[in-house]
């Protein structure tokens, strides 16, 4: 019997009846160039618009510095420029006076300043008004750049204090993490705020894993810009018998999937158990030989870092522990103590140098200082 000839698939068809017709799809390509041109335009304009308030910031600067001006002459620059460019916004007294504060800010950082160019100036103008230190800026501008934050997001996360929490409290992983992963300590935190839940003080492991789910694109934010997400109630199977983890993500740069375990309680070391279990698990059965060994994160909601660095220190599998926070920390709280933190870290590198042997050179610095103060 023979058989009927194959009916062309419905696209080739109309192809071939009107010829003149092309698939949608066949047009992202277009797309995909415009896209592409539209954002490189915008970079492009904000390199430039950055450049330009650099230049204006440090031609006022020269001048004051130089006692050719007064602040008050400012004032005055702001009037001309509007009275030659009506409309043209931006060029306030307060405007000019920010883009002094900006080079003079960032002139003498020959790492910071190139990078400061990346950034829309909405960014900019928000990290030098709220950060308190250079390594703070430094921070914001890099992390900014790299998660592509916007200016909400970034004004959210100097709200949650993420400089202090980072400097204060590093991510707590065990030693087969960094072994597997060695840029894994950049990925996490130890503490992931997600005041965007609306949590109650009493609250369920349901109400918590409910609101990520709900809220999942502000928890990616907040877990960070390489992280994908993969499931919820993931499902495992290991000796005929069902499992679920909590919530399952990929991580793009770490190349591997992160399974989260969600705790409403203190971390207890028996926790790790089940965590292991599941990483075991997906290792064993939903890895692609491409990718790197999972990595689980215990999400609590308190943990004492003692009891943590003991149940890390001998665990087997690449894990971390990490705590939830349903309020926006007390930032201020923080600062004072990131403070002491840099107040001590100071006074111990003094001890340290005073310690060393002192060269010739050193001894009449000291010499010099001495009698300066009228001490020999």
């Amino acid at each position: 019997m023979s058989k009927s000839p194959r009916k062309p698939p419905k696209r080739d068809l109309v192809r071939r009846t009107m010829p003149g017709l092309a698939a949608s799809s066949e047009f992202d390509e277009v797309v995909r160039l415009i896209d592409s041109a539209r954002a490189h335009a915008v970079a492009t304009v904000n390199t430039t618009l950055i450049d330009l308030y650099w230049k204006i910031g440090e031609y006022i600067n020269g001048q004051i510095e130089s006692a050719a001006w007064g602040e008050g002459v400012v004032e005055q620059l702001a009037a001309h420029i509007a009275r030659k460019h009506p409309g043209l916004r931006g060029f306030t007294r307060s405007n000019l006076l920010r883009m002094r504060q900006f080079y003079a800010t960032y002139r003498g950082d020959q790492i910071v300043a190139p990078l400061v160019r990346q950034l829309p100036w909405t960014h900019n103008l928000l990290i030098l008004s709220k950060s308190k230190r250079p390594e703070e800026r430094e921070f914001y501008i890099r992390t900014a750049t790299n998660q592509k934050w916007s200016k909400r997001h970034l004004e959210r996360q100097m709200n949650t204090a993420l400089f202090e929490r980072v400097v204060l409290s590093p991510a707590k992983v065990s030693s087969l993490v960094t072994q597997l992963h060695p840029d894994a300590i950049d990925a996490f935190k130890d503490s992931y705020v997600v005041e965007f839940l609306n949590l109650p003080p009493e609250h369920s492991e349901t109400d918590l894993h409910r609101g990520l789910v709900e809220h999942l694109k502000n928890f990616l934010i907040e877990l960070g810009r390489d992280f994908c997400y993969v499931g919820s109630h993931y499902p495992v199977q290991v000796g005929g018998r069902d499992f679920e983890l909590d919530l399952l993500f990929f991580n793009r740069a770490l190349n591997c999937l992160v399974a989260v375990e969600l705790k409403v309680v203190e971390f207890e070391p028996e926790h790790l158990g089940k965590l292991q279990f599941y990483l075991e698990a997906l290792d064993r059965d939903v890895k692609k030989p491409h990718e790197q060994p999972a990595i689980g994160v215990l999400l609590c909601a308190t943990k004492n870092s003692e009891v943590v660095e003991y149940a890390l220190s001998r665990t087997v599998s690449p894990a971390l522990v990490a705590q939830y926070e349903t309020r926006l920390p007390d930032r201020l709280l923080l600062q004072a103590k990131l403070h002491e933190f840099y107040a001590l870290a100071e006074a111990q590198v003094g001890r340290e140098l005073d310690a060393l042997p002192q060269r010739p050179a050193r001894k009449q610095a000291a010499r010099r200082t001495r009698k300066s103060s009228g001490r020999q």
